[in-house]
């Protein structure tokens, strides 16, 4: 390890602690020719979670994206964003489960949407537009009816 205050590439360990999640380890290092201290982190370097497009790029997971996607659709509707972050976990956790450390993003998808269907159907129905890529007014419509004609219950909440 250099110092980052004279380059020299010897240093001593004075102190190692776990840090308070305990997924790294902080190291205080003194320098052995400046006498300067500082702190390195010490991380397990992970092999990532990955996402596999529909066109069969890899993407890694990413927490954010969900959420923001989630966001969208539930922009001014009545969805608290702690269920919102559940929803994300959920997701996370299924990609973790996966003994390929991967799924698809269809995998992916139905797992929110179905989610959503049972939350709040405008939710739902946004979000199923854009993820399923609907071309045009009858594919929408489609998609309307079937949510209708499976849960009379559900119209109330549109």
């Amino acid at each position: 390890m250099k110092c980052p205050f004279c380059g020299y590439a010897q240093d001593k360990v004075v102190d190692s602690r776990e840090s308070k999640e305990a997924d790294s380890i902080r190291r205080r290092r003194e320098c052995e020719r400046c006498n300067k201290r500082f702190t390195t982190y010490e991380r397990i370097d992970e092999i990532p979670y990955m996402v596999v497009k529909k066109d069969g790029r890899r993407e890694k997971f990413d927490r954010q994206k969900i959420l923001s996607g989630l966001l969208h659709s539930c922009q001014k509707r009545p969805i608290s964003t702690a269920k919102l972050q559940h929803l994300v976990d959920e997701a996370e956790a299924y990609v973790v489960d996966s003994p390929d450390r991967e799924r698809t993003t269809t995998e992916l998808g139905e797992l929110l949407m179905s989610q959503l269907r049972e939350m709040d159907t405008v939710a739902y129905i946004r979000f199923a537009s854009v993820y399923r890529d609907f071309k045009d007014v009858r594919e929408f419509e489609s998609e309307l009816r079937e949510l209708l004609s499976s849960s009379p219950r559900r119209r109330s909440n549109s």
